[in-house]
């Protein structure tokens, strides 16, 4: 007999956590916990605003399905009868947590994979004035990837200004959606001027169509345009990389058929988060061994994280162990 307990929790940001849509000083999540006698198994989602999810939506999702998942549904029939988003991960993700600790073996050899390595993570810098992001990107400058949000009408000081501050830094950029047709060509020529690695999500999701029409001197990744294995095809021009979060597709089962995927279709794969804890983090360390590039910082964001959590060491993220998940 499966048993199904939801947790709504709440984990404190340290300072704040700003983007071009808005700004957040606390991580609202929802977890799931299987148990089985003596046994379980746990998830952890982020609800998103931007999907049309909060976290009352995200339970009752959940709780439309009790009945199926205690009746010990496999994650085959989950994905069957839960769209793909925050409240199927959670469940997905305590799925194949229950399995482990039931098989005693780790979720990286039920899932077929190679002993899981280190991984360099991204570390985020919030949008604000240049100078500030300057100031914490040297603060920061020690971390080899940077993760930059920007989005706005005229980003160039910003990136100029984050540049000077971490010239050794890999720099990612992300705009949220949050630069037009109009200023896009200036923001790439800054871009390329100062050596960006990547730029994340730079048009809005459903209007980007033209950037399969122009010149990219920078790579560009696709994140809130993908969500799951049925958007890959139509993004392979207009985009050279896609960011795979569990939060979007669903869950890790959907999110390893969606990596390998991508790969055929030539795109390179980054591995992203929500805002959560190292619970969140912990399935997408294995789905992210191998990625070109890894973005699992939620709780080196947070003031306060899980105990047991995730071992940072700088940016370099430690295989998990079972004690948290897997």
């Amino acid at each position: 007999m499966t048993t199904l307990e939801i947790t709504v929790e709440h984990f404190p940001i340290a300072g704040e956590f700003t983007i071009s849509r808005g700004s957040k000083t606390a991580a609202a999540v929802v977890t799931c916990r299987l148990r089985e006698g003596v046994t379980s198994g746990i998830g952890e989602c982020v609800p998103y605003a931007r999907y049309g999810e909060t976290i009352e939506s995200v339970v009752a999702a959940v709780e439309a399905c009790r009945h199926a998942i205690e009746r010990g549904i496999g994650r085959p029939e989950l994905a069957r009868i839960m769209p793909p988003g925050a409240a199927r991960n959670a469940v997905d993700c305590a799925m194949w947590d229950l399995e482990a600790k039931k098989s005693a073996l780790p979720v990286w050899q039920l899932a077929g994979l190679p002993l899981p390595q280190p991984l360099v993570t991204a570390y985020t810098i919030s949008l604000a004035d240049a100078e500030t992001m300057a100031a914490r990107a040297a603060e920061a400058a020690f971390r080899p990837v940077l993760k930059v949000k920007v989005g706005t009408a005229d980003d160039a000081a910003r990136i100029r200004a984050v540049r000077r501050a971490a010239p050794e830094s890999i720099i990612i950029l992300d705009a949220n959606e949050g630069w037009t047709p109009e200023n896009l060509a200036a923001h790439f020529a800054v871009c390329a001027d100062a050596g960006i690695a990547l730029i994340e999500q730079p048009l809005p999701a459903g209007q980007d169509e033209m950037l399969a029409r122009i010149s990219r001197p920078v790579p560009v990744c696709a994140d809130e345009s993908v969500h799951t294995i049925a958007d890959l095809d139509h993004l392979a021009g207009r985009y050279d990389a896609v960011n795979i979060k569990l939060d979007k597709t669903g869950g890790l089962t959907h999110a390893f058929d969606m990596r390998d995927r991508a790969r055929v279709l030539g795109l390179d794969v980054m591995v992203g988060c929500m805002v959560g804890t190292s619970l969140a983090m912990a399935p997408a360390a294995l789905l992210a061994q191998g990625a070109a590039f890894v973005d699992l910082d939620g709780p080196l964001l947070l003031a306060r994280d899980r105990e047991p959590g995730l071992r940072y060491e700088g940016s370099l993220l430690m295989p998990l162990t079972p004690e948290l998940w897997g």
